[in-house]
């Protein structure tokens, strides 16, 4: 049996757009040509797509970073760079996705394939071709493709269930779904025998069924991180109602069932709201007379007007009973909607990396450091006066100078931007 994995950090990578090209058309008998640079293809987007066929977040603790595939450079002939292919990650139903840089939700796979954009691909740079005009028929340059995005992601899981199952550790809550569902949880006579949450499915007598869910055993302070219950709390909440299992053959029944009740509201507000069946198990082990009384005491002391099974998962007394209940009230029930606050986030689409930053190396020299200006250098030959105008101008528009003017930067001092080096005239710029 797999290891059950409700939470996961992974890093995903789109992929970068491929740099256009700068080439020129040479034919025999054809005279002037002109430019025949192409375009860089597109960098591949990354995808979140929603399965029922996992169940846990095991995948990703293998591997942790996932990356699309680069767009192709473009090509001389006016031939475009070939588009990097989309990757596409599965996740179980259920997952909840954060981005640990804005610390704001952006996904919420709560159905079966559901498919989110959670990276953009950058556009692939244009060639030399695209930039031919009647004035400027053999521009020299050509465009750098757009960078690819980058985030580190936190994967959490919350179990897509019908029906929750808590209560007290030992309460009967492995047992009941084992009699009622195709579920071999792990069952002895000790506390916090269930060590992860276990899923079964009810087979309706059409043979229609739902999902239950066995959350591991709560105690007092769960919802602030005692025992194990609380690391399982969240498998609740999208739960359309909850059983609530007790042992009344325990003293502390009524004190119990106030306990996981406080530790609910707690963690979650709305699960003090949900709808909760409560199911007294283990009438094998005291008298039928006294479960009553333990019955009428819960409905009067708790004001329950109904819902409330009296049980035992050994002689499997009520147990059809309680699912000729849950038949019905299932179907009553509209599915439930955890209400988060998913952003659209824009780092998911935003490729832009103009940012710079500017660093005095001594008195004369200033370095200029930045994403884009990286890029930009890459595609530009300092031998050519008009693609190195083309740069400066770039520089310009992007603010470079007016910030070294704000440094202090003086006639004739050197300016290193990606390992091109240039003299600052005032004049000029």
């Amino acid at each position: 049996m797999a290891a059950f994995i409700d939470k996961a950090k992974i890093k995903v990578i789109s992929g970068a757009g491929g740099n256009g090209a700068m080439a020129w058309r040479r034919e025999k008998y054809v005279d002037k040509g002109g430019p025949a640079g192409g375009d860089g293809g597109c960098g591949g987007d990354v995808y979140f797509v929603a399965t029922k066929d996992m169940s846990t977040l095991l995948d990703f603790t293998h591997k942790t970073v996932f990356k699309a595939q680069r767009g192709e450079n473009g090509k001389n002939k006016n031939c475009h760079g070939k588009d990097g292919d989309d990757l596409f990650i599965k996740m179980p139903v259920g997952v909840v996705v954060r981005d640990l840089k804005t610390n704001k939700l952006i996904a919420d796979l709560d159905c079966d394939n559901k498919t989110v954009l959670i990276a953009k691909g950058g556009r692939g740079g244009r060639g030399n071709a695209r930039f031919a005009t009647a004035q400027k028929r053999a521009p020299q340059f050509c465009e750098p493709g757009e960078p690819s995005i980058e985030r580190e992601l936190e994967l959490e899981l919350k179990l897509i269930a019908d029906v929750g199952l808590v209560g007290m550790p030992n309460a009967g809550k492995s047992s009941l779904i084992s009699v009622i569902s195709a579920a071999k949880p792990k069952i002895a006579d000790y506390p916090f025998t269930t060590l992860v949450p276990n899923l079964g499915v009810v087979r309706k007598p059409d043979g229609d069924g739902f999902v239950i869910a066995d959350i591991p055993g709560l105690i007092e302070g769960a919802s602030d991180g005692l025992g194990l219950g609380h690391e399982f709390l969240r498998h609740v909440q999208r739960c359309k109602l909850l059983l609530h299992v007790i042992d009344i053959s325990k003293d502390e029944s009524f004190d119990n069932y106030i306990k996981i009740n406080n530790e609910l509201q707690k963690f979650d507000f709305e699960l003090s709201k949900r709808k909760q069946v409560l199911v007294l198990n283990k009438v094998d082990i005291v008298d039928d007379e006294h479960a009553q009384e333990i019955k009428d005491e819960f409905k009067n002391r708790f004001n329950i007007n109904d819902d409330v099974f009296i049980i035992s998962t050994v002689t499997k007394q009520g147990v059809q009973e309680l699912l000729n209940y849950l038949y019905i009230k299932l179907g009553e029930i509209d599915d439930i909607k955890i209400a988060l606050d998913i952003e659209e986030d824009l780092a998911s689409i935003d490729n832009d990396d103009s940012e710079f930053d500017i660093t005095k190396l001594n008195k004369n020299t200033f370095e200029i450091t930045g994403g884009k200006l990286k890029r930009l250098a890459s595609v530009t030959d300092i031998r050519n006066t008009q693609q190195i105008k083309r740069f400066t101008n770039i520089l310009d528009s992007m603010g470079v100078y007016d910030a070294l003017r704000e440094c202090g930067v003086k006639n004739g001092d050197t300016i290193i931007v990606a390992g091109i080096e240039l003299t600052y005239d005032e004049e000029y710029y």
